[in-house]
């Protein structure tokens, strides 16, 4: 019988992912303005959130769509870091982005459309940052953990597996949530997983049973998209949980991981 390996951990400042203790990263999938950012970042921190996450840059299907602010977000975005006390998980493209927001990003994340994107992934390893990876929503997970072995080889251990759902004949939801990704990959490898629900179902009212079932199934953590008005986000706004609704999910989700002997530093039950 398969038994699960002890998890290796990665530290995102005094934060430990892969741990005794369930990590919560929470916050906007876009940062939009100083307001918005804030008042998503205090209230997913009094709600139990441990990390914050927030698109600086936003890849998007359509090139309509809105990309992120960029370079015109970074003197708030610290400010914001400063007065919650949270480090930012923050998706990059490329690694000239990656040096212009080394100063205060935690975490570096990179997205599904990027998994096999090898260059950005050496230079990602040639750092020692953390990098949250994400499975490309059409890549087998033997894909997905040889990805994360570009990252290793260049030097740099600390990355952080995160399943967000994967691209099958079923059009009900965004996508379709792998949770046999998560249970195969504890099994097989030391690495920590989270599982990001908020991308594989699309639907904002699902987005808290697909988080219990993550937690159940032996994540290692979640990354939930939150926003202080998801009817007038610029983007995704309709799997965006609300404040009210994050802080509900994580009223129970300590519930959830006492009965699979889980640790939680989060808001309590």
């Amino acid at each position: 019988m398969q038994t699960t390996l002890s998890t290796q951990t990665v530290k995102v400042g005094s934060v430990e992912i892969g741990g005794p203790s369930f990590t919560v990263i929470a916050g906007p999938c876009s940062v939009e303005s100083r307001e918005q950012f804030l008042t998503t970042a205090l209230a997913v921190k009094k709600s139990g959130a441990q990390l914050l996450r927030g698109g600086i840059w936003k890849v998007r299907t359509s090139a309509a769509a809105f990309q992120g602010l960029g370079q015109d977000s970074y003197s708030f975005i610290s400010d914001v870091l400063k007065e919650t006390g949270l480090q930012l998980v923050s998706e990059i493209m490329e690694p000239r982005q990656m040096a212009e927001i080394h100063e205060f990003v935690g975490m570096y994340q990179v997205g599904a459309r990027n998994m096999q994107n090898t260059a950005l992934l050496k230079e990602l390893g040639r750092q020692k940052k953390p990098v949250l990876l994400k499975r490309g929503f059409g890549s087998l997970v033997d894909e997905w953990l040889k990805a994360a072995d570009y990252i290793h080889r260049e030097g740099n251990p600390n990355v952080v597996l995160c399943e967000r759902g994967i691209r099958t004949f079923e059009t009900a939801t965004r996508f379709t949530l792998d949770l046999n990704s998560v249970v195969y990959v504890k099994d097989r490898t030391r690495l920590p997983v989270i599982v990001d629900p908020s991308h594989a179902v699309g639907i904002s009212a699902l987005v808290p049973r697909l988080a219990f079932a993550s937690a159940a199934a032996g994540a290692d953590g979640l990354i939930v998209e939150v926003h202080s008005d998801p009817t007038k986000a610029l983007s995704d706004g309709l799997q965006a949980l609300t404040l009210k609704g994050f802080d509900e999910m994580m009223s129970k989700l300590g519930r959830v991981l006492k009965a699979v002997d889980r640790s939680f530093d989060g808001k309590p039950s």
